[in-house]
This record gives C-alpha cells, sequence and structure tokens, in this order.
C-alpha cells in the first residue's frame, strides 16, 4: 500500500500547524475544476465516510454549500487535497486549489491544513469497482470517495503521530 505522505503546513507568523479541536468533525475537500469531492470524519475524529459531491458553480454558491453542511455536520476542521506530481513537486493546480482553500477558510472561520492527494482518485475508482459500481456510476460519487481516502490518510497519520491530535479534555485526563 501506498503511504502519503503530509503536505507541510506553513502560515506566515504562526509556527505550528492547527490542530482539529476535539469533539468536532472534519470535512476533507477534493477539489476539482468541475466538482468538489466532500468526506466527513466520525466526531471521535478516526473514521473518515464520503459525504456529497458537489458540482462547482460560483465560489459563492460553493461556499455556502460548505458553510451548510459545516454548520449542520460540526465541523471544526478543513483538510484540503493538493494535487502533486509524483516526484513531490506542486502540480499546476496548487496555486488556485491554496487560494480556494484559504478563502473558504475564513469564510468559515475554520482552520485548516493541505494533504497529499496523489493516486487517491485512482483508490476511489478501484474501490467502487470493488462494490460492483460501474465507471458511469462513479461520476457521482468519485470526488466523496477520493475526499474519504484523504481524510482516513490524514487521520491515520495524526495516530500515526505524522500529524497533531487535539489535546486532551479533561474526561481523557
Amino acid at each position: 500500500m501506498l503511504q502519503l505522505l503530509p503536505i507541510l503546513w506553513y502560515k506566515e507568523g504562526v509556527d505550528e500547524e492547527p490542530v482539529p479541536p476535539a469533539g468536532r468533525r472534519i470535512m476533507a475537500l477534493d477539489i476539482g475544476e468541475k466538482r468538489i469531492g466532500v468526506a466527513l470524519s466520525d466526531e471521535t475524529q478516526l473514521i473518515a465516510r464520503s459525504y456529497e459531491v458537489l458540482p462547482r458553480t460560483s465560489r459563492r454558491a460553493d461556499f455556502a454549500r460548505l458553510a451548510e453542511i459545516a454548520a449542520q455536520e460540526n465541523v471544526g476542521f478543513l483538510v484540503v487535497g493538493l494535487p502533486l506530481e509524483l516526484n513531490g513537486t506542486e502540480g499546476p493546480l496548487v496555486p488556485w486549489i491554496r487560494d480556494y482553500a484559504a478563502a473558504l477558510a475564513a469564510a468559515l472561520h475554520l482552520p485548516h491544513t493541505f494533504w497529499d492527494e496523489t493516486f487517491t482518485s485512482q483508490q476511489a475508482s478501484a474501490s467502487l469497482r470493488a462494490r460492483g459500481v460501474t465507471a458511469r456510476e462513479q461520476r457521482g460519487r468519485l470526488d466523496a470517495v477520493a475526499a474519504a481516502f484523504i481524510l482516513q490518510d490524514y487521520l491515520d497519520a495524526r495516530r500515526g503521530g505524522l500529524a497533531p491530535l487535539p489535546p486532551a479534555s479533561d474526561e481523557t485526563r
């Protein structure tokens, strides 16, 4: 199995990557030019599931729908997939995705991080095929399943110490 590596988070003047707040869901996005795949964690931040494929229309409409999801699902953190090249360099869509994600995070008042999305569409397609979903039927689900692969990799990396964990609550101390 391919091990995806974290994208180092950077924001000028901030030394540490933001930490997802305990007890709230994490929303992952697979942002494309035509669609946005959305996945959510459970509130324990252990399991990812595909949620929705959002057809892109305008930033205003996209942000409004994503704000609805964030409010309805108690989202406290965003993970955004970055399309890196196989050699680890940033692909041609990365500057646009970074800009889109920063504007979205500001609009939703949520911290965010980026995560390598290399091969997640292929993993999603193979997963759907294994469940008997035809290529034609995959079109409406693929991006959300890819977002779930991005999110599950992020969640697994956090448990493995590669990404920050939320601070322990008083109940777990």
